[in-house]
């Protein structure tokens, strides 16, 4: 799976991979780490209060809504639109036949090849 860190134009600052069964938290910090965001938006899925701590300690606002069954807190939900622009950056990608169906079998070999489709 790959989990990204793009700029508000699409264009990605960074990636890293990890297990098709593991969760996208735990690759989350590693994203944000030295990066100086204004806004980290994210989906339901990096809902938790570590995160979002880490992501106010590096001077950013989190735009994270909270899962059902979690104690609710506020986010921007104008700001939350423009989460599709993370959306629109894979959908860019997979459109190349090799990221979609993963022919690369080794990690090195995949992360070259997505390297290589997220330049252009």
């Amino acid at each position: 799976m790959i989990h990204a860190a793009v700029t508000g134009a699409a264009q990605p600052l960074r990636f890293r991979l990890s297990g098709g069964e593991c969760h996208d938290m735990t690759e989350a910090a590693a994203l944000l780490a030295h990066l100086k965001p204004a806004d980290v938006i994210a989906d339901k899925g990096y809902d938790s209060h570590e995160l979002r701590e880490q992501v106010r300690r590096q001077g950013a606002k989190p735009v994270i809504p909270c899962r059902i069954g979690t104690r609710q807190q506020r986010y921007d939900r104008e700001r939350y639109k423009r989460r599709n622009v993370v959306e629109r950056f894979f959908n860019r990608v997979k459109h190349f036949r090799r990221i979609a169906t993963r022919y690369e079998k080794t990690a090195i070999n995949f992360l070259g090849l997505a390297s290589l489709v997220t330049l252009g």
